[in-house]
């Protein structure tokens, strides 16, 4: 599976960020539907994850809730 990586800043230093195209799928249709950007949604992840666990896993951990809400509102 490839991997697309996407550079963003995160509280004023640049990170890049690689994750599979189905994630970043769910998390353009979110950040599009919210009005808000990327580099923002990232953040507030980063800000509420366990320091000793990447930021990619949380970032995907995030997406799984995303879709799993979607699926008990169903």
């Amino acid at each position: 599976m490839t991997l697309v990586k996407r550079s963003i800043t995160l509280h004023g230093h640049r990170t890049s960020l690689a994750l599979e195209p189905e994630f970043w799928s769910v998390i353009e249709d979110h950040i599009k539907r919210e009005s808000r950007s990327l580099a923002s949604l990232v953040a507030e992840i980063d800000d509420n994850r366990d320091p000793e666990d990447p930021l990619s896993s949380a970032v995907r951990v995030w997406v799984l809730g995303i879709a799993l809400s979607g699926v008990s509102e169903a």
